[in-house]
C-alpha cells in the first residue's frame, strides 16, 4: 500500500487518482501509524514553504518522513514535497527551515527574465536516463510545473533532472529509493504516469513481487 501524506497542503486527490489509474493501491492518510506501515510514502504539496513545514510538524509526519528515508523505504516527493527535503527556503524574505535531509536552498525564480512567475505549464526536462524514475521515458520529456521557487541543490550527485526557466534549476532528485520532483507527474499526461509506474515498480521489486 502507498500512503499519500495528508498534512493539509495541496490537491491530493489528483495524486491518488493517478496511482489508482495505473493500478496501485494508494490511500490519502493523516494517520501516522498507517503512513509508517505503508510500503511507500508520497509527500505532495503546493503553497507556502513555512506553512507546509508547520502543518507537517502539527500532523506528526516529520518523523514519518525522516524514518522512511533513513530506512531507505520508497519515497516520492512532489513539488513542495521535494522542496521541504532541503535545508531552507528564501520564501517570504527570510530563512524558513526545512527538513534538512539534503543540502540545498529553495530560491525565488527571477522576476526580471521576461517570463511569468509563477512558472505554470509545460516545460522540457534534461533528465538522466540512468535514473530509474525516467526508465523508458523519451528524451527531454515535457512535464507540468506550477511554482514560484526553485531548488538549488548543493549535493550535485543527487540531481536527476534540470530545466530552464529564466535560470537553470534542479527539477528532480534521486538517491537510492528516494525520488522527488519539482514538476507534477500526476498532471504530466502519459509521461508522468509512466514515471509513477516506474516508482511503483521499485516498491514491487523491493517486496520481491
Amino acid at each position: 500500500m502507498i500512503a499519500i501524506i495528508d498534512y493539509g497542503v495541496g490537491n491530493l486527490r489528483s495524486v491518488e487518482k493517478a496511482f489508482h489509474f495505473i493500478g496501485c493501491d494508494a490511500v490519502i492518510t493523516s494517520d501516522v501509524k498507517a503512513a509508517s506501515l505503508a510500503d511507500g510514502i508520497v509527500l505532495p504539496g503546493v503553497g507556502a514553504f513555512s506553512d507546509a513545514m508547520e502543518n507537517l510538524r502539527n500532523a506528526g509526519m516529520v518523523d514519518v518522513v525522516k524514518d522512511t528515508i533513513a530506512a531507505d523505504k520508497p519515497f516520492l516527493g512532489i513539488c513542495l514535497g521535494m522542496q521541504l527535503l532541503f535545508d531552507y527556503s528564501e520564501e517570504g524574505g527570510s530563512r524558513a527551515e526545512g527538513l534538512g535531509i539534503f543540502r540545498g536552498a529553495i530560491k525565488q525564480l527571477p522576476q526580471d527574465a521576461g517570463l511569468k512567475v509563477p512558472h505554470m505549464g509545460w516545460n522540457s526536462l534534461q533528465a538522466k536516463e540512468s535514473c530509474p524514475l525516467f526508465r523508458k521515458i523519451p528524451s527531454n520529456p515535457y512535464v507540468y510545473f506550477v511554482h514560484s521557487f526553485y531548488l538549488a541543490a548543493e549535493e550535485r550527485n543527487i540531481v536527476a533532472a534540470t530545466v530552464e526557466y529564466g535560470v537553470r534549476f534542479d527539477a528532480a532528485i534521486a538517491r537510492g529509493n528516494i525520488f522527488a520532483t519539482q514538476f507534477h507527474p500526476e498532471k504530466s499526461g502519459s509521461v508522468g504516469l509512466d514515471m509513477l509506474r516506474n516508482w511503483a515498480e521499485n516498491i514491487k521489486e523491493l517486496k520481491g513481487q
